[in-house]
């Protein structure tokens, strides 16, 4: 079976933020509750948004409710629990006949409804991720903690898909 073009590109974004949920299972309840002007909030709720966003993502994209989490309540630990579920599914999905052209409806409660093209939605899940982690990364930064390295280079080269290495001859 082929790889998808985005396999490598979803594996990243759920690798990342799971470094990520395990760098910040060491902070204190204090550190958790950091939060830095112009980021979207607290180091924890950053974190619940993230795989929060991520698990909703699955669901615009499957129409399956099951993916939908309570974020707000969960704790790190069940994050990274979520998170790990999340890679399995974007695994199987992206492995599958999907259309990037397909049209997903969300239908809105509090605003207009949104018609969004499945590519857009995908984009949106990498793009979302990135800009959250880098947030968390900064406030860790803040405290004076070193982010882990979490680009896209760094897993690669964990993951064996990148080599470093003499240049070939």
């Amino acid at each position: 079976m082929t790889r998808s073009l985005l396999d490598d590109a979803f594996a990243h974004n759920v690798w990342a933020t799971l470094q990520l949920i395990d760098t910040c299972l060491g902070l204190s309840q204090e550190q958790l509750e950091t939060a830095v002007p112009g980021t979207y909030g607290s180091v924890l709720d950053t974190m619940r948004h993230i795989v929060g966003s991520d698990s909703w993502y699955l669901f615009r994209i499957t129409g399956d409710r099951s993916f939908v989490i309570d974020r707000r309540r969960m704790d790190l630990s069940e994050l990274r629990t979520a998170m790990e579920d999340n890679g399995a599914v974007w695994s199987r999905i992206l492995g599958g006949d999907i259309d990037p052209d397909a049209m997903l409806v969300e239908t809105n409660d509090d605003g207009p409804d949104a018609l969004d093209a499945t590519g857009i939605v995908l984009g949106q899940a990498l793009h979302h991720g990135t800009d959250h982690r880098s947030q968390v990364c900064t406030a860790l930064t803040k405290l004076g903690i070193e982010p882990p390295d979490i680009d896209v280079w760094s897993f690669g080269i964990q993951n064996g898909r990148c080599i470093e290495g003499p240049p070939a001859s």
